[in-house]
């Protein structure tokens, strides 16, 4: 019998899955924090409803938010979600960020979205790789 084997298919099945996972997790809502930091940045501000409606959650976004990206579901079915809109404090619907993103006849576009994840989109990405590589590494150890 080959010695060692069962240590080996426990890295394999258990210990390098779940740091993955962690270290995973773990860049993936670093980048996000990062995205809406940069779209509040970039979000016009009238009174603020819109740039406070940006935010990121792991699933779903809320009823009547506008969903700009959301990653593919992973093992256990989490998926992160960035969003704008939804209901603000005073229980107003904001939905008008597909208007300052693209503009209208009226008025320019604004955009805040597309800027912020062109300019992130290659950070974000290598950190997660990067971090799966260093759960693989640290699980096999």
């Amino acid at each position: 019998m080959v010695q060692g084997l069962d240590r080996l298919k426990r890295k394999l099945t258990v210990t390098i899955p779940a740091r993955v996972r962690e270290r995973t997790r773990a860049a993936m809502e670093k980048g996000a924090n990062e995205l809406v930091a940069m779209m509040k940045n970039f979000a016009p501000v009238d009174d603020g409803d819109l740039r406070d409606s940006i935010n990121w959650t792991w699933g779903d976004a809320p009823k009547g938010a506008f969903v700009f990206a959301k990653s593919e579901p992973n093992d256990a079915g989490e998926r992160i979600t960035v969003y704008a809109g939804g209901t603000n404090s005073r229980g107003v619907d904001v939905y008008w960020h597909f208007w300052q993103e693209f503009g209208t006849r009226h008025h320019p576009p604004s955009p805040f979205f597309f800027p912020s994840w062109r300019t992130l989109r290659r950070r974000i990405k290598g950190r997660i790789t990067r971090e799966m590589k260093k759960g693989i590494r640290e699980g096999a150890k």
